[in-house]
């Protein structure tokens, strides 16, 4: 059985954006001439240069480009804890790419950590973006690391619960000391570039940006300095403060028709259920048996905010496209006259007759979208797919596969077993309207917990939570932040942090957030010529320019024997 949409559309929510998150597919669908952009705060005037055809042409052969090669690392790291019995004596391959072209005697070696997803996704940052940058600046070699349990790098036959043992934050944060002090590159197998010898520093940006915080804390004589970008390293198991920072930033009229919209439908679910049923087929969703799905899908376009981004290549417009379509004022897609009368019946039932006039229209566009982007493709692909099979969380079958080819496993693993994140709107205090649905509770979100791994009780967030969470602290590590990233509230910028997320940067533990930026926008990059006066922005520029520099000041601080 394929992969499902409502998989997809979870999985989006912590993988990395910048790279290799790739857009929501069912997102990518919406054409054009069916949806009306809001103004976006990013300039994109960089997108048709006249290399564009080329440089695409060249990012899709990066695999020719930069070989992958495979270093073997222990199943298990750890044969002195019960929780990994029965242990393993074995190996597995470990997947890796480098770019060794800057490279002079004593550079360093920079390794990106791909975090929870398929390693091929980070290779554009060998090319450009801040790993390339630091390798330049460095004469260093420039290294994607793949993550235990991700792409081709799996140490077990299959991803049944009990050989998912070995997927911890630990034992992955063994491998990567393990590969600094093992490797050996080829074409450079005559020199000896393994650490602590040579200076290895890490980066890594979201769950990876954690990774490598605790990377520096954990094995502070393998890695000399790593850079957190948009570290979730604070575990959360409640993290309904996901979708703050959208209520915060957002455009004020989008947020404050959508929390309506979004309202009208709990009220209806929740306190006049006989309109459920009109409710559903008004979305074309009449096949979502339960509610809480119903619910759930339709709080999905807001998630659309994560995937902003600077780089007009990288960069997800859902999210402005669904503010334009709410916010437009006259109705979109030829929408009848006998749609808007029964979406006044829905507005009254669901406790907005005063609001009727002005929330007619943002709901039958609101209903348009959710058609054309969510409905449409399934009903209309050739899979004979129902919208239950493509969106519900109440499906033990599809959740039960273990084979290696349902790779979706090992992110819910981790955030079922130590991570936690589930973005509900049940936990959003009662004095605001939520972004999503209140049918979002921590139930109806670790589903897959239980259906896929037989887990009934909260992650042990300890786990993670031990190496300091917000207020993680260590010479040589640094700590950087988009001001509007949905995943702020689990970093050390968070307002739950010691002194409110404030600290002062110095050159020893940088601590820094870019203006305007959502997630990890300091990693990826542009070609020389794609650049323009507004492309990088200013504040990804500035914030680049002082990781090259403090990354430099390290190399030389490594250089003069300072521990």
């Amino acid at each position: 059985m394929p992969i499902t949409r409502k998989i997809l559309l979870s999985l989006l929510l912590l993988t990395n954006v910048s790279s290799s998150l790739a857009l929501n597919p069912m997102q990518k669908r919406v054409g054009r001439h069916n949806v009306v952009t809001c103004a976006q705060k990013v300039d994109h005037s960089g997108q048709g240069s006249p290399d564009s055809q080329y440089l695409q042409k060249r990012e899709v052969d990066l695999a020719s480009l930069y070989p992958e090669h495979n270093i073997s690392v222990p199943i298990d790291h750890f044969h002195n804890d019960t929780s990994y019995e029965p242990h393993s004596s074995g190996t597995f391959d470990l997947r890796y790419w480098f770019d060794a072209s800057y490279y002079k005697d004593g550079g360093p070696v920079i390794v990106l950590q791909s975090g929870e997803t398929d390693g091929t996704g980070r290779l554009p940052f060998l090319q450009k973006g801040l790993l390339h940058q630091l390798a330049q600046a460095t004469n260093g070699i420039g290294v994607v690391l793949e993550h235990r349990y991700y792409g081709t790098s799996f140490p077990t036959p299959d991803l049944s619960t009990k050989n998912l043992r070995f997927l911890t934050t630990d034992q992955a944060l063994a491998d990567m000391a393990y590969f600094a002090q093992h490797v050996i590159f080829e074409g450079l197998e005559e020199k000896n570039l393994t650490a602590p010898g040579t200076a290895y520093f890490g980066y890594g940006g979201s769950y990876a940006g954690a990774f490598v915080a605790f990377l520096r804390l954990v094995y502070p004589d393998v890695y000399y300095g790593t850079i957190s970008s948009s570290g979730v390293t604070q575990a959360i198991w409640d993290f309904w403060t996901y979708y703050e920072p959208v209520r915060e930033y957002g455009p004020p009229n989008c947020i404050s028709i959508h929390t309506k919209l979004i309202n009208v439908v709990d009220i209806i679910l929740q306190n006049n259920k006989k309109y459920t049923p009109q409710l559903k087929i008004a979305f074309g969703l009449e096949g979502i048996t339960y509610d809480d799905d119903f619910a759930q899908l339709l709080s999905y376009p807001i998630g659309g905010w994560q995937g902003r981004n600077w780089d007009p290549e990288v960069n997800d417009p859902s999210f402005d496209e669904y503010c334009g379509n709410i916010t437009y004022p006259s109705l979109i897609n030829n929408a009848s006259a006998n749609a808007t009368a029964n979406i006044r019946e829905l507005l009254h039932a669901g406790g907005y007759s005063d609001y009727n006039l002005a929330l007619t229209i943002p709901m039958v566009n609101f209903i348009n979208y959710i058609k054309t982007t969510y409905v449409s493709p399934v009903l209309n692909s050739d899979g004979n797919q129902t919208l239950d099979q493509a969106y519900s969380t109440h499906n033990q079958t599809f959740y039960s596969q273990d084979d290696l080819s349902q790779d979706w496993r090992s992110w819910p693993y981790q955030y079922c077993t130590q991570w936690g994140f589930l973005q509900t709107g049940s936990g959003v205090p009662s004095d605001r309207l939520p972004l999503v649905s209140r049918l979002l509770t921590l139930e109806y979100n670790s589903l897959i917990c239980r259906y896929a791994f037989n887990i009934t009780t909260p992650p042990n967030t300890e786990a993670v939570n031990k190496y300091g969470g917000f207020n993680i602290s260590y010479p040589r590590l640094a700590i950087i932040d988009g001001e509007e990233d949905p995943w702020r509230g689990a970093s050390p910028h968070s307002p739950q942090a010691k002194n409110g997320g404030n600290r002062t940067s110095t050159t020893e533990e940088p601590f820094l957030l870019i203006d305007g930026a959502v997630h990890h926008w300091d990693e990826n990059g542009l070609f020389p010529n794609e650049t323009t006066a507004t492309l990088p922005p200013a504040p990804v520029k500035e914030v680049q320019a002082q990781e090259v520099a403090f990354v430099k000041a390290w190399l030389e601080d490594f250089r003069a024997g300072k521990a």
